[in-house]
C-alpha cells in the first residue's frame, strides 16, 4: 500500500494501539453508543483491529489523527469497518479518501467485493458510501437483520 498524500493530510496503514488513535476510537464508540443500543453496534475492539485479517488506516493532518478506517479481509470479500472522521475535519473529503485507500488495498489483495454495515441514523455516512458506488444489500456474514442497520456492497476492479 502506498501512502495517500494530499496538501492537507496523509493516510497510511498504522497500528491502532497508539494513544491518540485509541482516543479517536473511543470518541467513535461514544458517538455510536449515543445512537444505537449495544446489540445494534457491531464494533471491532482494539484487539480485533490488530488481527492478521485487518488493515487499519489513519488519516493525519500534521502529526494528529483526523480519521480512520479499516479493511477486514473475509473469504471472498472485504468489509469496511471503523470509519470515522473527527468533527473538525468533516466535509473536507477525508472520509472519501480513507474509503478510497481501503478499496485500493482490497483490490490489491484480489478482493472483488466490498461490503459494510452502517446505521440508519448516520445520514452522512450513508451518503458517503452511496456517493462511492455502494448500494444496499441483504445482511451478510455474521450479521442478522436489524431495523437500525443498513447493509451495502460494491463491486471492485481487482488488479
Amino acid at each position: 500500500m502506498r501512502d495517500f498524500i494530499s496538501a492537507e493530510y496523509v493516510i497510511r496503514l498504522e497500528d491502532p494501539r497508539q494513544d491518540e488513535v485509541i482516543r479517536m476510537l473511543s470518541a467513535l464508540d461514544a458517538y455510536l453508543e449515543s445512537l444505537y443500543p449495544r446489540e445494534s453496534n457491531h464494533l471491532l475492539d482494539l484487539e480485533s483491529l490488530c488481527a492478521p485479517n485487518i488493515r487499519f488506516f489513519v488519516a493525519r493532518r500534521g502529526v494528529g489523527p483526523v480519521g480512520c478506517g479499516a479493511l477486514r479481509v473475509e473469504a471472498g470479500y472485504g468489509e469496511v469497518k471503523r470509519m470515522f472522521v473527527v468533527p473538525e475535519a468533516r466535509a473536507q473529503n477525508v472520509g472519501r479518501a480513507i474509503l478510497a485507500c481501503i478499496e485500493d488495498q482490497a483490490a490489491r489483495e484480489g478482493l472483488a467485493l466490498m461490503r459494510l454495515e452502517t446505521g440508519i441514523h448516520q445520514a452522512a455516512a450513508r451518503a458517503l458510501y452511496r456517493g462511492g458506488g455502494y448500494a444496499e444489500c441483504a445482511p451478510f456474514g455474521e450479521y442478522r437483520p436489524d431495523r437500525l442497520s443498513v447493509f451495502m456492497e460494491k463491486r471492485l476492479v481487482t488488479r
